[in-house]
């Protein structure tokens, strides 16, 4: 059990490291924290502090930091948020008008990072099926076609489609004519389902056709669930805590461009109930005792769709940061309701 003062000074020195990034000695934390405490009386907690493992020492300095565990125990028994003011709210809504979920989401991303800082990450919408708007049909070359899909939001997908088949413009235009008809606004599964029963009354080459298209509709749906949109992972080489140890911050780069590491971190948040925060090494994901995650899900219509998030260094200021990333999930969640 931590006593009163023990906390205090903790959440100074937390504070004040945060501030600075310098180690703490005991005369700046008797300045800083309003104890009146002789020297030798901050020393002695700093070292019931250190032996407890909320503080360390490095060799350089007599000065101590947090670590880890002092983190984690700041943020989750000492720290005072500081919500964002009005004004900061309202200009942050302007940024979120109703709009595609692609230009949503990465507006979402880009804000995260140019508010902190740090790196910005937004799980996309899961989707189970998509659904079209208005196809196309775009030849190539003999036996290949590109697949021109916008969805009802706005959003454009292109799939290459390979055929046995040399189709010839007409027969293009003719098949993308009949979905658009018959089946816009349909997601690739219903269609499939539809054509089921009427694929027997349509001629070969449309069979061919319709049936390149739902498979490839299927495809592009399965893909798009499996992403997530990243901005300012380069602000994190210049956050000091984090460029001195290339080898760590080269497997951390790593695993942004390796989905699976970023889509199992976000998928913890989007389990919770609210917003986490991994300190360190607690995700079991993040290769970087320096690193930490916070995260928040986001809805459409009430129902968690996605995660999102801020990268950054363990040492950030979790008091500005925490509300960012939970008013940039309100913000979403409401520009995708509104869609």
């Amino acid at each position: 059990m931590m006593n009163e003062r023990a906390k205090i000074l903790l959440k100074s020195l937390v504070e004040r490291h945060i501030s600075d990034g310098q180690p703490v000695g005991s005369r700046a934390l008797a300045k800083f924290s309003g104890l009146e405490l002789s020297p030798a009386s901050i020393r002695n907690i700093m070292s019931d502090l250190e032996e407890m493992g909320f503080i360390a020492s490095p060799h350089t300095s007599a000065g101590r930091i947090p670590t880890p565990r002092g983190y984690r125990f700041f943020v989750d028994s000492l720290l005072t948020v500081q919500p964002l003011d009005s004004n900061e709210v309202l200009q942050l809504e302007d940024h979120f008008q109703p709009d595609t979920t692609t230009k949503l989401v990465a507006t979402a991303s880009q804000m995260l990072s140019d508010l902190t800082s740090f790196a910005g990450v937004v799980k996309t919408p899961a989707r189970t099926s998509i659904a079209f708007r208005h196809i196309e049909f775009v030849k190539l070359s003999n036996q290949k076609l590109l697949l021109i899909v916008v969805t009802p939001d706005g959003d454009v997908q292109n799939k290459i489609l390979f055929s046995d088949r040399n189709f010839s413009d007409s027969e293009l235009v003719e098949a993308a004519n009949f979905l658009n008809k018959n089946y816009a606004g349909m997601t690739f599964d219903d269609i499939k389902t539809r054509l089921r029963n009427e694929l027997r009354q349509l001629k070969e080459s449309m069979t061919e056709l319709m049936t390149l298209a739902v498979s490839a509709g299927q495809e592009t749906a399965n893909a798009s669930d499996q992403t997530y949109v990243v901005s300012g992972e380069r602000n994190l080489l210049r956050v000091q805590d984090l460029s001195t140890n290339m080898q760590s911050l080269r497997t951390l780069f790593d695993m942004f461009d390796k989905k699976s590491g970023i889509l199992q971190l976000l998928d913890l948040g989007n389990d919770a109930a609210g917003l986490q925060i991994f300190i360190g090494g607690e995700s079991g994901l993040v290769p970087l005792d320096e690193c930490s995650v916070v995260t928040a899900p986001y809805e459409v219509d009430g129902e968690v769709v996605g995660t999102l998030g801020v990268i950054g260094p363990t040492r950030m200021a979790y008091e500005r940061v925490i509300p960012i990333v939970d008013i940039t999930a309100r913000l979403l969640s409401a520009a995708l309701s509104q869609k």
